[in-house]
This record gives structure tokens, sequence and C-alpha cells, in this order.
């Protein structure tokens, strides 16, 4: 398991987040405090507090395409 700090500021950016995440078949959550919910899910992903940086927990330890990718919303 991998984890990722990531910050999701603009509603665009969710958006662009999302439809990078959902090409990858692992699961993954995204964690801020106690509430987890699906990284792949855009209205789970709005339900966070989204001022703050929050956890990406990737399920597989061979994702590097994807941390590569995701490489602009790391915090």
């Amino acid at each position: 398991m991998k984890s990722v700090a990531i910050k999701l500021s603009l509603a665009e950016n969710v958006k662009s987040f999302v439809n990078i995440v959902s090409k990858y078949g692992y699961d993954m959550d995204l964690r801020a405090g106690r509430h987890v919910v699906d990284a792949k899910s855009i209205l789970g992903i709005f339900s966070l507090d989204l001022s703050k940086p929050i956890t990406l927990e990737v399920y597989s330890d061979d994702c590097a395409d994807l941390l590569e990718e995701i490489q602009p919303f790391k915090a």
C-alpha cells in the first residue's frame, strides 16, 4: 500500500483527479481525518473537507505510473 498527500482545491481538479484514477484497476481510498471515501467517487470526494490536504491510499505496491500521473495534485 502507498499513501500520498494530495490537494484538490478546485472542482476542476476533482474532476481531473477522478478521470485519472478511474483508469487504474487498483482500489484507492481518500482519507481526511476519520472520513474515508472511494477515490474514484466524485460525490464521495466532495463530501470531504477539501480546504486541507487529504491522503490518497493506493492498495497496490506497483503503482508508479499512477503516482507519476497525479504529480500535479501532490501537496
